[in-house]
């Protein structure tokens, strides 16, 4: 159904089409404000047609497919291996892959996680090889900046001259 001959009834259905009540959209639609008005307008069967047409239209806009993004991904990766473009072509086939729901790693983890409180004092009082030790059997704790690396600048010794 095309746009309504009735220029107040079309903007009643945009405004309804819009998420406006039927009392909203009838006073922006021009009339004045009366409740049974606007409902015994809202079921006119030319306003039901024209915000149902509304309504398909907006959702043909936006319907996105599996099928529609498989098509643009291989379209992609088409034009990448064209381009010669070899990781972009890889990229498109992954990202079919996971649309698909394929190639999706999954990895099941196992085992106790052991909690170890140390103490500054403790850590002061440990040698180079024990923090080195330490270091190594704990690669998550240098990742988090709890150990290891550069904790700022070194005290000077001997003071300023």
């Amino acid at each position: 159904m095309p746009v309504l001959d009735n220029p107040r009834h079309e903007a009643f259905a945009q405004a309804l089409f819009k998420g406006k009540t039927a009392d909203e959209a009838y006073v922006l639609a021009g009339f004045k404000a009366n409740r049974g008005n606007a409902a015994t307008l809202k079921a006119n069967q030319n306003i039901v047609k024209r915000l149902a047409e509304l309504q398909e239209r907006s959702a043909k806009r936006v319907e996105v497919t599996v099928e529609s993004l498989a098509l643009e991904l291989e379209e992609a990766r088409s034009i990448a291996l064209v381009e010669k473009q070899t990781s972009a072509a890889v990229s498109a086939t992954m990202g079919k892959a996971k649309l698909f729901g394929l190639g999706s790693e999954t990895r099941k983890l196992t085992g106790t996680i052991q909690v170890v409180t140390i103490t500054a004092k403790q850590l002061d009082a440990l040698n180079d090889d024990e923090l080195a030790l330490l270091e190594s059997a704990y690669p998550v704790l240098q990742k988090l900046g709890l150990i290891g690396g550069d904790s700022g600048p070194a005290p000077e010794e001997g003071g300023a001259e």
